[in-house]
């Protein structure tokens, strides 16, 4: 006889159930500034939804999968990884949107892009590669994302690239705020190349939807590094309890549920922390929004500051998450030896590749220049950066005959 189901007294109902109507200073698409390259407008999809769908469907969107978080992807198959990271920023990113009135596909769209542009072996990866590429204008895996999908992704007849909206392609390059003006840093070699043929406003705020985009990265990798980091065993619970926002919240779990075991403990602590991230972030939006009374997504962008941010408190926390990561699991002993073989791997394959281009597959040495010159060095870094973790592994060993370690 099968069991009945438990009743249920009080079905969620929330107050919000229907989709808010856009605010006036969210991105709209029927007023988006276009593509680079005319094209007929979907039937069934908005312009920012069809920017999604070309971000999903892209082949570096698919290597995310293989691409490490924090962890390489043969250390276990229960890590983040660049995919499923992306996954969980887009979750966050389209709650954050709906509840501020803004463009719910515009947010997720740029969540799934945003770390398109990231090398095998995540920061090590990059480190290296931006070592390697120093004499060659460098490398920055936010100038390798516009790269990718302005220029790399080879799929429709009429372009290169996804011929993405202008507010997609500006909210990929400013997401954390205006990259020229006063006391910037040059401009990465790819987007000043990019921007000189295609205005994306480098000076100004992204939309309110790239700055939700931007915050949601900072709440997931926070809370998801703690739930990796704790099932790596790389720290313990006990060691969160002078963390800023997660020794309060750990603690508060345990003493209401000290026999559910660890993993369900740090889930449902997690789970309490992005919320309550969330809601922080939410009400400070609110009060920003409601001092500076914007009415277009260009007043949002005219601003001196972000609409989008943290109370003060929050950040303190936030900084307090991140320097607590930073000590006890990207600079553990475990993650470190991964660490510095990952930077061989990616050193060593570049100085071969740079020297010796024919060494590259065929469709990408009929591209190359000659030896040691930029225009090789950026084939080179774009094929490097492409790599899954897994792959540039086996090319290493293929090359060098050898593993690493």
């Amino acid at each position: 006889m099968p069991l009945a189901p438990n009743p249920v007294s009080s079905p969620e109902k929330p107050a919000d159930l229907v989709h808010p109507p856009l605010a006036p200073y969210a991105s709209r698409p029927e007023t988006s500034r276009g593509r680079l390259y005319d094209e007929a407008p979907s039937r069934t999809r908005t312009c920012f939804q069809r920017d999604r769908d070309r971000i999903i469907h892209s082949t570096s969107f698919r290597r995310l999968q293989y691409k490490t978080q924090v962890f390489v992807n043969h250390e276990g198959d229960y890590f983040r990884t660049r995919l499923t990271h992306s996954l969980e920023v887009s979750q966050i990113a389209r709650s954050l949107a709906r509840s501020l009135g803004l463009d719910q596909d515009l947010a997720e769209t740029l969540a799934l892009a945003h770390d398109l542009g990231h090398t095998p072996f995540g920061h090590a990866g990059e480190d290296a590669l931006s070592a390697a590429m120093a004499p060659f204008g460098g490398f920055d895996h936010n100038a390798q994302s516009l790269r990718i999908v302005t220029k790399l992704e080879e799929r429709y007849a009429d372009f290169d690239g996804l011929n993405l909206t202008w507010e997609t392609l500006e909210g990929l390059v400013k997401h954390n705020g205006p990259v020229t003006g006063p006391g910037k840093p040059d401009l990465p070699r790819a987007i000043a190349v990019y921007a000189a043929g295609h205005d994306l406003m480098l000076g100004t705020w992204a939309s309110a939807e790239a700055q939700v985009a931007a915050l949601a990265d900072d709440i997931a990798y926070n809370n998801h590094d703690i739930d990796d980091g704790l099932r790596a065993g790389l720290f313990t619970l006990d060691d969160l309890a002078d963390v800023p926002l997660a020794g309060p919240v750990f603690a508060e779990v345990r003493a209401a549920h000290p026999d559910i075991g660890e993993a369900r403990t740090t889930h449902e602590a997690v789970r309490r922390m992005i919320g309550l991230m969330v809601d922080d972030l939410l009400g400070e939006t609110r009060t920003r929004i409601n001092d500076a009374r914007p009415q277009t997504a260009d007043d949002v962008r005219g601003l001196s500051h972000a609409v989008a941010a943290f109370s003060d408190d929050m950040k303190k926390n936030d900084r307090g998450l991140k320097d607590f990561l930073f000590s006890n699991m990207y600079r553990h002993e475990r993650v470190t030896a991964m660490t510095s073989e990952a930077k061989q791997v990616v050193a060593d394959l570049f100085r071969l590749f740079i020297a010796e281009p024919g060494r590259l597959p065929d469709d990408w040495s009929r591209k190359a220049g000659r030896p040691e010159t930029t225009e090789t060095a950026e084939l080179v870094a774009d094929y490097i950066a492409g790599m899954t973790d897994r792959y540039a592994l086996g090319e290493y060993e293929r090359l060098f005959g050898k593993g690493v370690g």
